[in-house]
């Protein structure tokens, strides 16, 4: 991650001795005001006539006017909860920056695209024999770092906005509600630098990410356009460099990974909202913990820009702890862990026989998505969610015992519905689900299909209206007890 706190430092445009910093003397308008601190909190010396000269009385002269511009760029945003725009111009500067690794940005060439193109199609042609779904890769693509970025942030703002927003809102909540009606333009100037703290916290982090990521569904969610597979060449080469493995080896293995995800995401229509539905459950029982944010916003001083860093660093989001919220985490844990599963046993099957290194390959892909990067680690702390699959081994064994028992077909038709997949339960008892009688439903079927021709032709005038208990209430109670129990198996 970047040094500079919240991308509060200079440009790399910028001059260190901007006119502004130049002429603007920090000891004018009203330093010698002094008397008693604000009524808002704002710094020491920020009760006088002219609170900002006292905010950045400290600062250096050579600062100033690009304090200024930084702070101009906060306030004057009057957007959702994350400045989006913000986060785009810090995560491509963190990317131009380059990984700690120094390996820098480039734009991919002819060859690199040529190569990805191949390994996916490859990749596409080896799953066929290993899962029903078809192919779900409209087109390839190979990405570089900034490319990635400009693809993933629309799916970053589905992930973050929801939490975002109740912090916004948290910060106007934090003033006494006498006092909220008199500092109306301070609680927007409060949720405007809300906005941009997100922004360039999100920024930063998105911009380390695409340092790490090898493709568009790295962290288990779809966060590329929709039938787009891709790689990041760059990336993929970083990802192999000590692993003693063909580079061509290294290509293919990561293209059955992301081909595989794809045909996931294009085959299982409601896999997608599923998971960031289940995200956004989430945020919503995630409370801010005001306490800390009052200490915040009451010593905030805007020449110190780390505090708010620091604050967001050391986590100001808690999960509620409540029956709702632990089913809600429990749900999105085992979606990720089933979709990481799946994909992990698939492409070990399709791999084993054609790849001399897949075990290597895959052990440690495991060990990289069970630990995450100093990125995913920083998302965590900024909503209070990790985005990895703890038990991928569980469902792993799961999805390879299922084939074994009912086959591609019988495996894979659990994609159905979100109700026929395995619980969390299910991932400690494998064998039970995996060999539990599974339900009939043909003569559920016939019944209803039944009810609905008999529903469906007109009673005679002089039919009398059949009694309850003998008419078709019994038989549609049966069949929707009988439904209820299918579901529930």
């Amino acid at each position: 991650m970047s040094d500079t706190p919240f991308g509060f430092g200079l440009p790399p445009e910028e001059p260190e001795n901007g006119d502004e910093g130049k002429k603007k003397d920090p000891t004018e308008g009203g330093q010698s005001a002094g008397g008693p601190g604000s009524p808002f909190g704002f710094g020491p010396g920020a009760g006088g006539d002219n609170p900002f000269a006292a905010m950045f009385g400290s600062m250096n002269p050579n600062d100033l006017g690009a304090a200024f511009q930084q702070l101009g760029q906060m306030l004057s945003y009057e957007g959702g909860p994350v400045n989006w725009d913000m986060a785009k111009q810090i995560a491509r500067q963190t990317v131009s920056q380059g990984a700690p690794d120094g390996s820098k940005d480039a734009s991919v060439g002819p060859s690199e695209r040529t190569a990805v193109d191949e390994a996916l199609r490859l990749a596409d042609l080896w799953l066929d024999g290993v899962t029903s779904l078809p192919s779900g890769s409209v087109s390839t693509v190979a990405w570089s770092r900034a490319e990635w970025v400009e693809a993933s942030l629309p799916a970053w703002q589905q992930l973050v906005d929801p939490v975002a927003e109740r912090v916004g809102l948290a910060m106007g909540d934090v003033l006494p509600e006498e006092m909220q009606a008199m500092a109306g333009p301070l609680i927007g100037m409060m949720r405007s630098m809300g906005g941009a703290m997100f922004g360039q916290q999100i920024g930063q982090a998105v911009g380390v990410l695409a340092g790490e990521v090898v493709g568009s569904t790295d962290i288990g969610l779809p966060l590329g356009p929709a039938g787009k597979a891709a790689l990041l060449p760059l990336n993929v080469e970083r990802f192999g460099k000590d692993l003693s493995v063909p580079q061509d080896e290294v290509r293919l293995y990561l293209a059955l990974r992301e081909a595989a995800h794809q045909r996931l995401f294009a085959h299982v229509p409601w896999l997608r909202s599923h998971l960031f539905g289940a995200v956004e459950a989430y945020a919503r029982g995630i409370k801010v913990d005001t306490s800390k944010l009052e200490d915040v916003v009451g010593q905030f001083d805007p020449a110190q820009p780390e505090q708010l860093q620091d604050a967001l660093q050391q986590g100001m989001f808690q999960p509620e702890d409540t029956p709702e919220q632990k089913a809600s985490l429990a749900r999105l844990e085992t979606a990720l862990a089933l979709v990481e599963g799946w994909v992990d046993a698939v492409v070990h099957e399709a791999a084993k026989s054609r790849l001399t290194s897949s075990d290597a390959l895959r052990e440690t892909m495991r060990r990289r998505r069970a630990s995450g990067g100093p990125a995913e680690q920083t998302f965590a702390t900024l909503i209070g969610l990790q985005l990895r699959p703890r038990r991928l081994r569980d469902a792993s064994r799961l999805w390879a015992s299922l084939t074994d028992a009912r086959g591609l077909e019988g495996r894979d038709a659990l994609w159905a519905h979100p109700d026929m997949l395995p619980t969390a339960h299910d991932l400690d008892d494998p064998d039970g689900f995996v060999h539990h009688e599974q339900a009939d439903f043909s003569e559920l079927d016939k019944m209803l299909g039944e009810a609905a021709k008999g529903s469906s032709k007109p009673a005679a005038e002089d039919e009398p209206k059949p009694k309850p208990v003998e008419g078709g209430d019994d038989g549609g109670d049966e069949g929707t007890s009988e439904g209820k129990d299918g579901r529930d198996l």
